[in-house]
């Protein structure tokens, strides 16, 4: 464990990763010291507002200040050419200055913050990837922004906006965009059974998430083993939880989606009852990481059988094709949120975290998705051995279509065969 005092006195040298959360109120100044070999650096969870100018930092690649107290994205930042990735995740941000980013950030982080506007000057950031900007106040988007060509994911949830620009759609690498909790996001009214909390057993932590949490539950009026979700309310990267919860209890029955048995009665704890997935699934890969940034990872040694990575396409295009003829974008189709079971191949689609309800006449939403699924195929095919064959040809080829920087290419789920 890092600490000041250990900084303070040099015994810090030479580090690369450096992180302090010590309820500090002034940057400390000693990190200079350090400025020949620091790349990442993490003052997240302290009492800051205000930074001096970091350009001695050259090294510097990631930057976090989440949960501190700026008010303003700080322009200390401008002369770190060699920073991508800058996180300032639940402050009190009102201001975002024109001009004060270094033109190569790649992934910035903003959520849970007060921005009304974004500054034009946001359109030069040629080579944003990733921006996570919910739980703000904005409520329009800079036509600038539109020449953010490389931009693959945004998240725009629990803003104030009023429309999707028609410009944000047809942008050619995006493919994982959510908006609920907007004016503009249709809110459907979905009834479903509700149970008493008290009517449930908890027994062990099945899994843990930005949302919220999943346990192993035993229903008692059913007298049936369950899942329960409880949520936790908060924004979170990819919105608010009730609108999670409302995209899970609208997805209907389908073979490659968690059922959805209730809802628990009142608002506290907020959750649902759910399908319970046997043990032997497993998460297909694993989320990004700070150098693939937008794209999964997988555990070294994994491959895949051609086989294998036809059934999960399919799983995907049919599980895809009737969520979005019920307006229902899952916002999040990555191998991270596919469950299987390795001995037949049978996968179930989960996580609606970054789900979004739009109008169905819209349908350029739709082929954001599918470039998605374009995504997943070429990560799992880069983990299958190219056997030459016709068919591994026909799925590498349908992964070209799908990820068409020429957004009208792309097929609808529908005209996907498999």
């Amino acid at each position: 464990m890092q600490n000041l005092a250990d900084l303070q006195r040099g015994r810090l040298k030479g580090v690369r990763h450096l992180t302090l959360s010590e309820n500090l109120t002034s940057f400390p100044v000693e990190v200079f010291s350090l400025a020949d070999t620091l790349e990442i650096l993490d003052l997240s969870h302290n009492q800051l507002s205000e930074l001096p100018d970091l350009s001695r930092l050259k090294k510097l690649k990631i930057a976090f200040f989440s949960f501190n107290l700026f008010t303003r994205v700080p322009s200390a930042f401008k002369q770190c050419e060699n920073l991508y990735m800058l996180g300032f995740k639940a402050n009190r941000i009102e201001r975002f200055d024109e001009d004060i980013l270094p033109l190569g950030i790649s992934w910035l982080i903003l959520t849970d913050n007060r921005l009304r506007s974004l500054p034009h000057s946001i359109g030069k950031l040629s080579r944003l990837q990733k921006f996570p900007v919910a739980g703000n106040q904005l409520m329009r988007l800079p036509q600038e922004m539109s020449q953010c060509r490389n931009l693959e994911l945004i998240r725009l949830s629990a803003n104030r906006l009023t429309e999707i620009p028609s410009w944000l759609l047809k942008l050619p690498k995006l493919s994982w965009l959510a908006f609920s909790g907007n004016p503009c996001s249709v809110t459907p009214d979905v009834p479903l059974k509700e149970v008493e909390y008290e009517s449930l057993e908890m027994s062990e932590l099945l899994g843990a998430g930005a949302s919220g949490e999943i346990y192993k539950g035993y229903d008692k009026n059913a007298e049936a083993e369950v899942a329960v979700k409880l949520f936790k309310g908060a924004v979170t990267s990819d919105g608010f939880a009730h609108d999670e919860m409302n995209a899970y209890m609208s997805t209907g029955e389908h073979p490659h989606l968690i059922s959805v048995h209730a809802r628990l009665k009142g608002s506290e704890p907020l959750g649902l009852v759910l399908e319970l997935i046997p043990s032997h699934y497993k998460n297909l890969g694993l989320a990004p990481d700070f150098e693939t940034c937008t794209r999964d990872t997988f555990e070294v040694g994994t491959s895949f059988a051609l086989e294998t990575i036809y059934s999960i396409a399919r799983a995907m295009v049919s599980a895809s094709e009737h969520l979005h003829a019920r307006g229902l974008m899952h916002g999040d189709l990555y191998a991270h949120n596919i469950l299987i079971n390795r001995e037949d191949n049978h996968c179930y689609f989960g996580d609606f975290g970054a789900a979004s309800f739009y109008d169905v006449s819209n349908r350029d939403v739709e082929k954001i998705e599918v470039r998605a699924f374009g995504c997943l195929l070429e990560d799992l095919l880069n983990l299958c051995p190219d056997d030459g064959s016709d068919a591994y040809r026909y799925l590498d080829k349908l992964g070209q279509q799908c990820r068409d920087e020429d957004v009208a290419n792309r097929p609808f789920f529908a005209e996907i065969s498999l």
